[in-house]
């Protein structure tokens, strides 16, 4: 990052470490919603996706797709695995679709509206900002 400091690069690490952990139901549900993948197709995804920036460790996409699976969210079946073992394979349930129809119309399409996509794309100088 370019013109941030040590300690306000700190900063960034530590929000965007919680923030992705935030985001990790989000983006395996589109990535499914993208069509069924098994577990490294989705982290592969995830990864080229965001260009690097959303990496999430083998233990925790396979403890996230066990709850999604309880929760039923997600469905799961078994496919031949290439030149070895099947592998779990995971789709988006009906009910994932719906959840995650109503949580991109309730959360996600606020960072289309115009004024907030106006903010997130403009870079003010400090100058230029009111004053408190």
């Amino acid at each position: 990052m370019s013109g941030l400091d040590p300690y306000e690069h700190k900063l960034l690490n530590g929000w965007e470490e919680v923030f992705k952990r935030g985001q990790l139901t989000f983006w395996v549900l589109l990535a499914l919603r993208d069509g069924p993948k098994h577990m490294a197709e989705i982290r592969t995804w995830m990864s080229d996706i965001s260009g690097g920036t959303l990496v999430v460790e083998d233990r925790s996409l396979y403890r996230a797709l066990q709850r999604f699976h309880d929760s039923e969210l997600v469905e799961s079946s078994s496919v031949p695995g290439n030149r070895g073992p099947d592998r779990k394979q995971y789709a988006l349930s009906p009910v994932g679709e719906r959840v995650l129809s109503a949580f991109i119309e309730r959360n996600v399409r606020l960072f289309l509206s115009p004024a907030v996509a106006r903010l997130i794309t403009c870079r003010r100088s400090l100058a230029d900002r009111p004053r408190l």
